[in-house]
């Protein structure tokens, strides 16, 4: 058995990963990281983080009966807020929960456990970790519709290779009712679906607070520059948008781009959003050694999304070392900003960031 420090983020399939995790022997130490403020924390109704859900934690911690501690790292959560900000008003799509797992999550709970004598970290994530030969792998969950997989893609495989996701080999339905059986206070917890440091899943708030200057009227043209209306901040609208844009015509329009230079927000069809072939940048391989490309595999472009068959290889563009990714078939709004995550089946072969080149 082993000492083991979980991640508990006061919900309910946190909870049930300590409670699992002590069943089987193992020395289990609650931990809580507090990254947002009171004053956001009020406001929110589904987000994670929040004073309850430090409350609710260390409830489930003392009915556990296992050491619990909380920590608070909001001012280091300040650098996920910026790159949120920074990448609207850079006319990307981010990701913040991958950014966050990759920069923050992750990496300070994999730093509390060796500081606390712990061999592994645990989270509610469900997806799973597989043995091999050569290092463990990364892999969905088995409960298909809340796979989470894709948000840990670009965590480091030195992390992940000391990670245990107890309830990824478990349905959402099974862990609220191991979670019932225990008797831990969150089993009918509702799950949290919106960004933290986001009031009311409005991100447009954060944005107007962080950089007022990106949600200023600008113009709404089509590819060939035709005004076709005003919008009121490029920064509020995101790629592949149709609904909100306040334009009417013969056929739909999408956001193909938003452009901080001229504050213009392009319109065009369908056709114009769809694309076979994008870069990764900052690829992060989930695999013992780096694989021989040219390599067959899937990509993932969004959280949900389909994989896609594809063919990818080395790229000479941008800093570091870029992927080239050529889809068998184009595939509809790849949105620069988010994560792309690689696939041997259910097998995460590692993941990067969307990045467009010319």
């Amino acid at each position: 058995m082993a000492k083991v420090l979980v991640a508990m983020s006061g919900g309910v399939d946190s909870s049930a990963a300590a409670h699992l995790l002590k069943e089987e022997g193992h020395e289990v130490i609650g931990a809580f990281l507090r990254l947002g403020d009171g004053g956001q924390a009020a406001e929110k109704s589904r987000a994670c983080c929040t004073v309850e859900d430090a409350i609710d934690a260390r409830r489930v911690a003392d009915r556990l009966d296992i050491p619990f501690y909380s920590f608070n790292y909001a001012q280091q959560f300040r650098k996920i807020i910026d790159y949120f900000v920074d990448e609207y008003r850079d006319g990307r799509t981010p990701n913040p929960c991958a950014r966050c797992n990759q920069w923050i999550k992750f990496d300070v709970f994999h730093d509390l456990a060796h500081d606390l004598g712990a061999e592994f970290v645990a989270t509610g994530h469900y997806a799973r970790v597989l043995d091999a030969d050569d290092g463990p792998r990364l892999a969905r969950g088995i409960d298909v519709d809340k796979d989470q997989s894709y948000f840990l893609a670009t965590v480091p495989y030195d992390v992940l290779k000391e990670c245990l996701f107890p309830v990824g080999g478990l349905h959402k339905p099974e862990v609220r009712d191991i979670a019932g059986a225990a008797q831990l206070p969150v089993v009918h917890k509702a799950e949290s679906q919106e960004i933290c440091f986001v009031p009311a899943n409005d991100y447009r708030r954060v944005i107007r607070k962080e950089a007022p200057e990106s949600l200023q009227e600008g113009e709404i043209v089509d590819e060939s520059g035709y005004k076709l209306g005003i919008h009121d901040g490029y920064a509020a609208y995101t790629v592949g948008q149709r609904r909100g844009l306040g334009i009417s015509g013969a056929e739909p329009r999408y956001v193909v781009r938003t452009e901080r230079e001229t504050n213009r927000v392009v319109l065009g069809p369908r056709d114009s959003l769809l694309e076979d072939r994008f870069f990764i940048s900052e690829m992060n391989w989930l695999l013992p050694k780096t694989p021989e490309i040219p390599l067959r595999c899937t990509v993932q472009i969004r959280h949900g999304g389909t994989p896609q068959p594809c063919t990818v290889q080395s790229a000479t563009l941008g800093d570091g070392d870029w992927i080239e990714v050529h889809l068998d078939e184009p595939v509809f709004a790849i949105a620069a900003g988010q994560v792309a995550a690689l696939y041997d089946e259910d097998v995460v072969l590692g993941g990067g960031w969307i990045e467009k080149g010319e």
